[in-house]
């Protein structure tokens, strides 16, 4: 029996799973090949749709998937990876539910652990902060920010003046996912929320400067739309329990600081000599370590076709490296030979309100409602669940009434959709 393990929960593995399946299907059924899934997480969490569930217009739940119902013919180990010896191909594991360790053989090994924000270049932001990609992350900060929204609304049906620390946030990072959350927050809040977007550079949204800017620009009034307060050429450096420290000597006080400020591969012991000088699997152009190991998504530098560059770190390209390296390991177990990623990009996209979206395809700028709809059926063809997706769907387009936080349940609100 040969057997594939895919390591991590997201979207290299459940697109390495599906293409395996797809390939392999009938070895698989038959015990021929064995797909093991070792992730810390029990679920698949879909981040397109996060500023949707900040912003109160969906259920977090909606976009999580249980990994063994994401890939129903793997076996699913719920354990963190401790480290990984290519030579022996063997995982060493614990398990989370009883701290267990064990060893896992592998024929095959796909890397998909994604990477994390670096808190520990922030003191403080660990503890006192907030991110979108460490495991619980998204789940403790939307509890946070529908804990302030309900203060604020509380405070305005009531009169009361509380300080204004209580009702603020801020967003450091203004790259797409920064601005993406600072208006999702602001949307949540209704006016009744102070949002800062803390960024480095001189301007916002880097990434749409060189090829969009109409697009770029198009952010900049979406957030000034919002309410959102703008601070550029100035960074992040502490977290307090009160607020953030910028390198400019401002204190911002704030009841909630969310790092969106880069990321750095998760740690994977025992590959160092694969990684380069940012801690990414070096991957060949079949997207293999080594003969036996692969990788993708944000665990890797995978150079984009065409050029010398790597490819984004955003999650269309892990969903297209992940499918390319379940292709390959299943052309590698029927003894094919394996072929060269090809793939050369789609586009991009946030969201900043129902109906209040800038997008890319192929180069195109687009903004607006036609936007919105572009990126709103892109994320439903990829969430790993049917059943989800036209949940969203459901949830996005019935939506009724004036504003998230005049709701009781910021969770459940429903907006009017404005596509005009």
């Amino acid at each position: 029996m040969m057997r594939v393990v895919l390591l991590g929960g997201g979207y290299v593995t459940v697109h390495a799973y599906r293409s395996l399946v797809r390939r392999l299907g009938r070895e698989v059924r038959e015990g021929r090949v064995e797909i093991v899934v070792v992730s810390a997480d029990d679920a698949h969490s879909f981040h397109g749709f996060t500023g949707e569930v900040l912003a109160g217009l969906l259920p977090y739940e909606r976009t999580r998937t249980p990994l063994q119902e994401a890939c129903p013919l793997a076996r699913f180990v719920h354990a963190r990876v401790l480290a990984v010896d290519p030579v022996a191909r063997s995982v060493t594991y614990e398990h989370i539910a009883d701290g267990v360790v064990e060893l896992l053989w592998f024929d095959h090994l796909v890397v998909g652990t994604g990477a994390q924000e670096p808190v520990d270049g922030v003191p403080g932001l660990r503890e006192h902060g907030y991110t979108l990609r460490a495991p619980g992350g998204i789940a403790a900060l939307t509890q946070a920010v529908h804990a302030l929204a309900r203060t604020a609304r509380d405070d305005r049906s009531t009169g009361s003046t509380a300080d204004p620390a209580a009702t603020s946030v801020v967003v450091a990072g203004g790259g797409l996912a920064g601005a993406e959350m600072a208006a999702a927050v602001a949307d949540l809040g209704g006016g009744t929320l102070a949002v800062t977007l803390v960024h480095a550079g001189e301007r916002i949204v880097p990434e749409l400067r060189a090829d969009q800017p109409a697009l770029a620009a198009r952010t900049e009034r979406e957030l000034a739309r919002a309410g959102v307060v703008v601070r550029t050429g100035t960074r992040l450096t502490a977290v307090t329990p009160d607020g953030a420290h910028l390198d400019d000597g401002t204190f911002l006080p704030a009841a909630v600081v969310l790092g969106t400020v880069g990321q750095a591969p998760v740690p994977l012991p025992g590959l160092g000599s694969t990684q380069d000088e940012r801690g990414r699997l070096v991957t060949a152009p079949d997207l293999s370590v080594t003969g036996d190991v692969w990788a993708g998504g944000d665990a890797a530098r995978v150079v984009r076709p065409g050029t010398d560059a790597p490819v984004p770190a955003n999650a269309l390209w892990a969903i297209k490296t992940g499918a390319h390296v379940g292709d390959n390991v299943a052309r590698a177990i029927a003894g094919r030979a394996t072929r060269p990623f090809t793939y050369r990009g789609l586009g991009r996209a946030a969201s900043f309100g129902l109906g209040r979206s800038v997008a890319e395809l192929y180069g195109v700028g687009f903004t607006g409602a036609v936007a919105w709809v572009l990126r709103l059926v892109f994320f439903l063809r990829f969430m790993p669940s049917r059943r989800r997706a036209l949940a969203v769907l459901g949830d996005l387009t019935s939506r009724r009434g004036t504003s998230a936080s005049r709701e009781a349940d910021p969770l459940r609100a429903k907006v009017e959709v404005s596509l005009s």
